[in-house]
This record gives structure tokens, C-alpha cells and sequence, in this order.
């Protein structure tokens, strides 16, 4: 079996909220500017933390999660990237344990070192106790060590660092810095095209580790090589149109990668700017922000009329999410503001305080099954009857339903298009 080698780290923590992305991107920052080649990837299913982390290493940024990827697809990814990279880093979701498939499931799958960003504002030796829980929880876990997120002073730090053995270290106490922070809004973090100083953020960030023996490069992992199968090209010929700006940017690269394969030409539209559709024979509107840019999309009437007319004449659209909200009759933010939107699909979405959907799931589409997953907090009033509904990767209750009127498919769930490329391409085929 083919193995390569390649220095990598996987950083957690013991909950969300601790700073992993931020301290991931700063030391991906740092040793970019040190010349060397890095490539991240993001655990679980997640559209905002890897542009953050694709500016930050100057790669793109995969997603890495056992039940929705597989196995294999995660451990190529990895292979592939070990290839011409000097450095692997791997930013972890929620907390070390949390989820089915956890982050400490892929860690160990993989054997790459953990390194847990445990927020350390008030408080002091307790900081060990978490450390040495997160490390003795589950046997067989490679620990590199630790860092302390947040750190008021010199003297704090040693308080941290007091009851740590030597084979768990403090490999950085980090001060609060909020010119470093990472801005946040309902759906996590803002999006890296809208921070305009970002860049300065991130520089600022990784000042503070290049002191540190975070700056270490950590030891080497060996990847071994994984035989994936043959793409066939059941897209060949066809132009596919897909929405991409501020409004609508929450797909998977390895989504676009997967249609390149299955022989499709991409041409990408701004439902914000313009006013017409490239020629295309299918579209796909992926998730976004449609709620943030509601006067903009409402406006926008010239595209509305391009759309009608490609649905009407038959033609293939997928939506997801963002993308299933702007095919409705009206949007509305929990602020009361309201716009209408495309009425390609009966129905008004309301933005909510609360979480409505969230999770890893499976959808039966005409075509077959994809994998993938829900995250929105907008809560969907419409008469239409769905014609499949998703199925959990675990725990109770109904999953997102799918839509479909004519050629049109759309639902909140967002899918995983190497999880079945064969589905996928019928998603775009008449």
C-alpha cells in the first residue's frame, strides 16, 4: 500500500465557541507566511468556517466527516493533499466528543495528534482538569497538547500550566485580542468576503503563535492511499448555471468538483447583479444568505423573468436552503421586514430566534440516495405536499422534505454530491 507522509495536527476543543477556528486560521497564517504549503480541512458539514480557513492558508478548503463523506472520500482527500503539502491541519467540530461521528472518531481513525483550544477566561488550575479529561476520556488518543484561549495575563498562564503533566503541554496562552476576533452572526461566522480587514486579523492572530511552541510543526502522519472509483460522465455536454455571491455561497467545493468530473461546464450568476442567466441547461441555487439581501433579490425582476422562463420550459433546477427560500412567494426576518421572492414554489418563510433544523441526513431523491445535511433557522409555511422526506443519520423524528414542481427540486437539505455522483447528475438532467 502507498503511504506518504506529512506533518499534521487536528485541533479541538471541549465544546464550540473556544476560538478553534480562529487559532486553526491563524496558525495556518503562520506557517504560510513562513513559506510552507498548508492545507486544512474542516470537520462535519460547514460552509463558513473553510473560507475563513482558505484565506487564512491560501487553499481550498474540504470537508472531512465519516458519515457524510465515508470513510474513503476522507481518507483520499488527505492522501491527495499530503502529496505536495508541508503541513496538515485539521480544525475539528463542536466539542472533542460531540456527535455521531465525533471528532475524536476521525482523529483516531486517522491518527492524527489532537491539539484542544479550551477558552481559559475565569478560570485557572481547573484548566488542567478539563485537559486531563479530554485526554484520559477515551483511550488511544494521540495528544500534542494544549492551548489556552484568552489568557488575561503571565501570571494566569502559569496558573493554567501548573498541574499539566509534561506529556500533555501548554503549547500557547493566547491573550484576548479583539482586533483578532472573528466576527459572528445567526448562522455562525460572517462570511471571509465580507471582513473587509480580515487579512489583518488573521496576521494579527498569528503574531501571537509565532512565539509559542504551537509553531512547532507537529510530528508526521502517514496517509495511506485509497482507490475511489471512476466518475462516469453522465454530464457531459450539459451547462450547469449556479448562483454564487454574498447571497448564495454555502456549497461544497468537492460539490463543483464532483459536476466537473461527471463532465458539466460551470457558469456561475449573481442573483444579486445581473439580470440574466448565462445559457444553461440546468441551475443549481445553493444556500446563503437570501434573508440579509432581501430588497436587492426582490428587485432584481429581469433574473426573476429568466427564471420563470427556464422553469417553465422544463428545464432542470435544484435549490437548497438559501436557495429553496428565494423560489418562495415571500421571505420575512424575524424583524418584520418582508420581501416577495421568485414564486416559482407556493409558500413564506419567516426567520426564527431558534434553530429549526440541524443535522446530518439522508435524502431519497428521484434518482437515488445523497447524503448530506440541514442547518437553517427559518421555518417554512407552504401548501405543497413534499414528494420524500430525509432520513436522520441518527436520533428521532421526521427529516427536511424535498419539493418538486416540474423540472424543479428543492428542500432545505444540502447535499453531499460525492456521496452518490450518479444522483447527483440526475439532479441536473431532464
Amino acid at each position: 500500500m502507498t503511504v506518504r507522509r506529512c506533518p499534521a495536527l487536528f485541533l479541538t476543543a471541549p465544546a464550540s465557541h473556544q476560538g478553534k477556528t480562529t487559532v486553526t486560521a491563524a496558525l495556518a497564517r503562520h506557517h504560510r507566511s513562513q513559506g510552507r504549503r498548508v492545507r486544512v480541512f474542516k470537520t462535519g458539514p460547514d460552509f463558513l468556517d473553510p473560507y475563513i480557513l482558505e484565506r487564512a492558508s491560501g487553499n481550498e478548503v474540504y470537508g472531512l466527516d465519516l458519515w457524510m463523506n465515508g470513510e474513503d472520500d476522507c481518507r483520499a482527500r488527505l492522501y491527495q493533499a499530503a502529496a505536495d503539502a508541508d503541513l496538515i491541519l485539521i480544525e475539528g467540530s463542536m466539542g472533542l466528543f460531540d456527535g455521531t461521528p465525533s471528532s475524536a472518531d476521525l482523529a483516531g481513525l486517522l491518527g492524527v495528534p489532537l491539539a484542544a483550544v479550551i477558552d481559559a477566561a475565569g478560570m485557572a488550575q481547573t484548566f488542567a482538569a478539563v485537559a486531563h479529561g479530554l485526554a484520559s476520556f477515551r483511550p488511544g488518543l494521540a495528544f500534542h497538547g494544549f492551548v489556552a484561549n484568552h489568557v488575561a495575563s503571565e501570571r494566569h498562564a502559569e496558573m493554567l500550566a501548573q498541574q499539566l503533566p509534561a506529556h500533555l503541554p501548554l503549547l500557547a496562552a493566547l491573550s484576548r485580542d479583539e482586533a483578532a476576533r472573528l466576527p459572528e452572526r445567526h448562522l455562525g461566522l460572517v462570511q471571509a468576503r465580507e471582513i473587509a480587514d480580515l487579512d489583518e486579523r488573521l496576521d494579527r492572530a498569528a503574531a501571537q503563535i509565532a512565539a509559542t511552541k504551537l509553531a512547532a510543526p507537529p510530528p508526521p502522519v502517514a496517509f495511506p492511499a485509497v482507490e475511489q472509483p471512476v466518475v462516469p460522465p453522465l454530464l457531459a455536454g450539459q451547462r450547469i448555471a449556479i448562483a454564487r455571491d454574498a447571497a448564495f455561497a454555502f456549497v461544497y467545493p468537492a460539490n463543483l468538483e464532483t459536476l466537473v468530473q461527471l463532465g458539466a461546464e460551470l457558469a456561475f450568476f449573481s442573483p444579486l447583479a445581473d439580470a440574466a442567466l448565462p445559457d444553461c441547461d440546468a441551475i443549481y441555487l445553493p444556500g446563503g444568505y437570501p434573508e440579509l439581501h432581501l430588497e436587492t433579490l426582490s428587485a432584481n425582476t429581469a433574473l426573476k423573468a429568466d427564471l420563470h422562463g427556464h422553469v417553465e420550459a422544463g428545464k432542470p433546477l435544484y435549490a437548497e436552503c438559501g436557495g429553496m427560500l428565494y423560489l418562495l412567494d415571500r421571505l420575512s426576518t424575524r424583524d418584520g421586514d418582508s420581501a416577495s421572492m421568485l414564486g416559482l414554489l407556493p409558500g413564506h418563510a419567516v426567520l426564527q430566534q431558534r434553530l429549526c433544523g440541524l443535522g446530518l441526513q439522508q435524502m431519497a431523491f428521484p434518482g437515488g440516495a445523497l447524503r448530506g445535511h440541514t442547518f437553517h433557522y427559518t421555518r417554512l409555511e407552504t401548501s405543497m405536499e413534499p414528494i420524500a422526506r430525509a432520513t436522520r443519520a441518527s436520533g428521532a423524528g421526521q427529516g427536511e422534505a424535498l419539493y418538486r414542481r416540474g423540472g424543479l427540486l428543492a428542500s432545505y437539505f444540502h447535499a453531499y454530491f460525492p456521496s452518490n455522483p450518479v444522483v447527483a447528475a440526475s439532479l441536473f438532467l431532464s
